[in-house]
């Protein structure tokens, strides 16, 4: 199952987390020095949601954000599925 929003087509992000040994000089030690640096992924707040359309008379069950939710209610939940090409 991808991790796609249907609304806003976000993915998962990709990053990395930097590892850092010593005790900072400011705090008398000598200096932090960098020791690696691994990647990971940035998840989404992604949620299978069924949602009712009151143009259509219908529900419709959508995998989204809540990001995308937020907009749903600003923007009307039938003209952001009809935007998106899910309507």
């Amino acid at each position: 199952m991808a991790k796609i929003c249907e609304i806003t087509g976000a993915r998962p992000g990709k990053g990395s987390v930097i590892h850092r040994r010593g005790l900072a000089k400011k705090k008398g030690g000598v200096g932090q020095h960098v020791t690696a640096t691994n990647f990971r992924q940035f998840d989404l707040n992604l949620k299978k949601r069924r949602i009712w359309v009151p143009e259509l008379e219908k529900y419709v069950t959508v995998k989204l954000t809540m990001r995308a939710l937020k907009t749903m209610n600003k923007n009307g939940i039938y003209a952001t599925l009809k935007a998106a090409g899910l309507v």
